[in-house]
Formats: structure tokens, C-alpha cells, sequence
């Protein structure tokens, strides 16, 4: 006779605790309006598999870009203990210059946190070859500080490039200057600061981008710059990972199988 599977065995419990299941992680997200088309880590699509999402009321991208998310900190640990309570078991954020907050998070929710994509670059630059170098595109360089990449653990030195000069995507989603989204022009604000970068810098041999909202053009400058591009969805669906590895069945099954 077949044996039933596990899951549905009379003596298997199913547990509580949570609000919502099946969605291990938490998004923290500024409280911005602008479009936020697929591969945006603030869009749903992007992600392949479920996420609980929770804006943070008054952290609007110009006050944590410009103003170093002065104020907000308390606002921020409130959504995460919030996504915790709902049955987040990891919580991240929508903006690369919320490192400054990776320790006062981690310590005050109490699970696993990931705050920016620049936590990557000690592990992308471990990959590289001697005398290539990670480079990092941001979206504010005059505002990211010595602070902010203290805090993800990146070289201070780390040769960096901004789009605050360029024509769409810094004036859209930091200044806000209107709701709609050129993406052509905002691709090429991208591709020009990674050129730029490039040319300043000739070692550089990977990207990491800063910015949770340049996800969308990375597939572009990697076919641009012919480098290896690292971004927030990088980082994320390996934390994932961590949080729900994958399920390859019981083990001793498999030993079976092999006829171990």
C-alpha cells in the first residue's frame, strides 16, 4: 500500500504563530509615488517569490538620499518589527543608503536584515582577479558618505559614480519633479554614469548598483560595459536563498535513489 505523504500523515501538526505565511521576507519601503516598472524592487513582479511590503510614512527618497534618512531611524525599526509580527523572517529595504541603519535594525528586529545592495561589494571583490576592482553606480554620489559605505563594509576608496547630473532618473525619483518615467532617458542616465566610471577608472571589473530602483537597466549596462553587474535583486534572491533553501526532498530518499 502507499504510504501517504508526510505532510498529510495523521500525526503531522501544522504550527502557528504567524498572521501571513509563505512570504519569508520583509520590504521596507520609502514613501515615494513614482512609477516603479519591473525589476524596481517596490514592484511585486520583480520578485520570484512572495514578499510582504510596508512603506515607511514620511522616509521620502529626497530626505534618505539628501538628508541622510535624518529622523527616520524609529520609523524603520517600527515597519520591520511590524513585518516580523505579520511572519517576516528577513527584512530588507528599498534604498542603498539605508546601510547607515544595518546595525541599529539587525539589533532592534531581531532577525536577519540586509539593508543595501552595497553590502555585496566585499564578496564581489573577492571574485575578481588581482588588480581589478569593484565600482559602484549610485544615484547621489555627492550624498553617499564615507558613513554609508563604512556601514555595508566598502572600502572607502571604492571608485563610485553618480546620475545626479543626468537628464531622468535622479530628478524623477529623488527630486520628484513629475509622476511619469522616461525609461529610455533613464537608462541612459545609468549606461552614461557606468561609462563614466569605466573611463575614470580602467581597473574596475565588476558593478555593484547601488540603487534599488536600477535593477531594470543592469541587463543594459552589462551588455554596455561587458562586466559583471550586481544589484539589490542579487542580493536579495541569494539572502532568500538563505531564508527558504531550496527543498531537494528528504535525504536519505535521494540516498535511496542513488542506491547509496
Amino acid at each position: 500500500m502507499d504510504r501517504a505523504p508526510e505532510s498529510l500523515r495523521p500525526t503531522a501538526l501544522a504550527r502557528g504563530g504567524k498572521s501571513i505565511y509563505g512570504a519569508a521576507l520583509g520590504v521596507l519601503m520609502l514613501d515615494a509615488r513614482f512609477p516603479r516598472i519591473p525589476g524596481d524592487m517596490g514592484n511585486a513582479t520583480t520578485w520570484p517569490f512572495p514578499v510582504l511590503l510596508r512603506v515607511v510614512r514620511g522616509a521620502s527618497p529626497e530626505r534618505v538620499v539628501l538628508d541622510a534618512a535624518r529622523g527616520t531611524l524609529d520609523g524603520f525599526v517600527d515597519a520591520a518589527r511590524d513585518l516580523v509580527d505579520l511572519g517576516a523572517e528577513g527584512i530588507t529595504t528599498n534604498c542603498g543608503f539605508l546601510s547607515l541603519f544595518q546595525h541599529e535594525l539587525a539589533e532592534r528586529v531581531g532577525v536577519p536584515v540586509a539593508t543595501s545592495a552595497l553590502m555585496q561589494v566585499p564578496l564581489v571583490q573577492a571574485t575578481l582577479p588581482p588588480g581589478r576592482r569593484v565600482g559602484v553606480i549610485t544615484i547621489s554620489r555627492t550624498t553617499l558618505t564615507d558613513a554609508h559605505l563604512d556601514a555595508a563594509g566598502v572600502p572607502r576608496d571604492t571608485p563610485i559614480a553618480g546620475t545626479e547630473n543626468g537628464r531622468e532618473f535622479f530628478r524623477v525619483l529623488i527630486m520628484a519633479e513629475k509622476m511619469d518615467l522616461d525609461v529610455r532617458l533613464a537608462a541612459q542616465d545609468i549606461l552614461d554614469a557606468g561609462r563614466d566610471l569605466v573611463a575614470r577608472h580602467p581597473e574596475v571589473g565588476a558593478i555593484v548598483l547601488e540603487c534599488t530602483n536600477m535593477p531594470p537597466y543592469a541587463h543594459a549596462l552589462r551588455e554596455s560595459l561587458g562586466l559583471p553587474v550586481f544589484d539589490i535583486h542579487s542580493l536579495i534572491t541569494w539572502f532568500h536563498a538563505g531564508l527558504r533553501p531550496k527543498d531537494f526532498g528528504p535525504p536519505a530518499d535521494r540516498a535511496t535513489c542513488l542506491g547509496l
